[in-house]
């Protein structure tokens, strides 16, 4: 376990700060990682913006084990195991950056597609992983995009296969 370096370093935001106290990176310990885009834009209700997110987790693979994600209008949603010798940070500003300039040079534009920072909770051994991933794919069900996870096309699970 070490503590990532991003904790030593400040931010214009006021409060994206506090989300970096105390991060550590575990290996084999499962997250539960938000992320928003930058000013809330509902930018993945281009399916296409979406699916770019979506081929970066899924590259991801070599560091992490991604159990369950859903892509959000505005947001995402990512369960997932860390990998040994890699820190939280890195992972999921890696995920960002690679899908910002995907989004981007599909858009034909350039900018912040993220806001800075991201929350991160880790599990406890004792919480159910299923559960969890269950809370992260009826995203869609609770904000009323959909009336069946069916129908939203961004999220999978581990436990489909």
């Amino acid at each position: 376990m070490h503590k990532d370096a991003s904790t030593a370093s400040l931010s214009p935001r006021p409060h994206s700060r506090d989300l970096r106290k105390g991060r550590y990176s575990e290996e084999s310990r499962a997250y539960l990682i938000t992320t928003t885009t930058h000013n809330r834009e509902p930018l993945f209700l281009d399916w296409c913006c979406g699916r770019l997110v979506v081929r970066t987790l899924q590259g991801e693979s070599h560091r992490v084990t991604t159990l369950a994600f859903v892509v959000m209008p505005d947001h995402l949603h990512w369960l997932m195991q860390l990998g040994s010798d890699v820190s939280l940070a890195g992972v999921v500003q890696s995920v960002k950056s690679v899908s910002a300039h995907r989004v981007n040079r599909y858009r034909g534009g350039r900018g912040p597609v993220w806001q800075d920072g991201f929350h991160d909770h880790a599990l406890r051994r004792d919480e159910d992983l299923r559960v969890a991933a269950r809370y992260v794919v009826a995203n869609p069900l609770r904000a009323g995009l959909v009336e069946t996870i069916g129908l939203w096309p961004l999220w999978d699970a581990v436990w489909l296969e």
